[in-house]
């Protein structure tokens, strides 16, 4: 997959794509990350990308000639232009699991008070939002996106079974998990873990995982019920 990051500040990046996983998924060719400035796009002396917005108010808006000559250096026939805005649907397991089956997608960061409507609508395919609530720019819900979606992505991660397993690809959290040593400060590992009956494990972890769930996020449960 190729990703195009848009954004006012690519060394914004620097660091989180340059470590671990996506670090190992860049090196062996699985995906590659463009950064692109959408300063270097604006026609003004100055690299002016944003303005005040009409009618009055607060802030600042993003100028649609930079932004939609930044969009179209890098967009092409397969391509899917996505924009990071609170006001997009929220991003969940399902929807990253249908977004890395593209083989290119463009990540529009939001800044400032956003984009111009018009560039929305002659460009942008999918409004996404990492949640309810509102960051300083669009950069970190890129990231987290581009993260997201990368472990559905063939090869990226090391055991291919382990996205499958993970909270809410089933709609509920995951199981609690354990390791070395039996015993920590008093704790016991559970000892369905340790007793190799593959069938009362699995039906305990489902237990568990559901239990917390219902705790923790019911609406999780709800909306289980409401899908059947």
């Amino acid at each position: 997959m190729l990703i195009d990051i848009l954004s006012l500040f690519p060394e914004y990046f620097r660091g989180p794509f340059d470590v671990s996983i996506l670090k190992k998924a860049q090196e062996s060719g699985i995906i590659e990350i463009n950064q692109v400035d959408i300063r270097c796009f604006s026609k003004n002396k100055h690299h002016k990308t944003d303005d005040r917005p009409f009618g009055g108010g607060p802030g600042m808006v993003l100028m649609p000639q930079p932004t939609v000559d930044a969009i179209r250096s890098c967009k092409r026939e397969d391509s899917h232009v996505i924009y990071l805005s609170p006001q997009g649907k929220k991003l969940d397991a399902a929807m990253c699991q249908r977004l890395a089956i593209h083989s290119h997608l463009v990540l529009v960061c939001g800044h400032y008070e956003g984009l111009d409507e018009r560039v929305i609508e002659k460009e942008i395919d999918e409004e996404i939002s990492i949640g309810d609530y509102v960051l300083t720019n669009g950069c970190l819900s890129a990231i987290v996106l581009l993260d997201a979606v990368a472990r559905f992505i063939p090869g990226v991660l090391g055991n291919e079974e382990a996205a499958k397993y993970d909270s809410f690809q089933n709609g509920i959290f995951d199981a609690p998990h354990y390791t070395r040593p039996v015993e920590f400060e008093g704790m016991q590992v559970p000892e369905v873990l340790r007793n190799g009956n593959h069938s009362q494990i699995r039906e305990w972890r489902q237990n568990q995982a559901l239990k917390k769930t219902i705790r923790v996020r019911p609406d999780l449960i709800e909306g289980l019920k409401e899908r059947k």
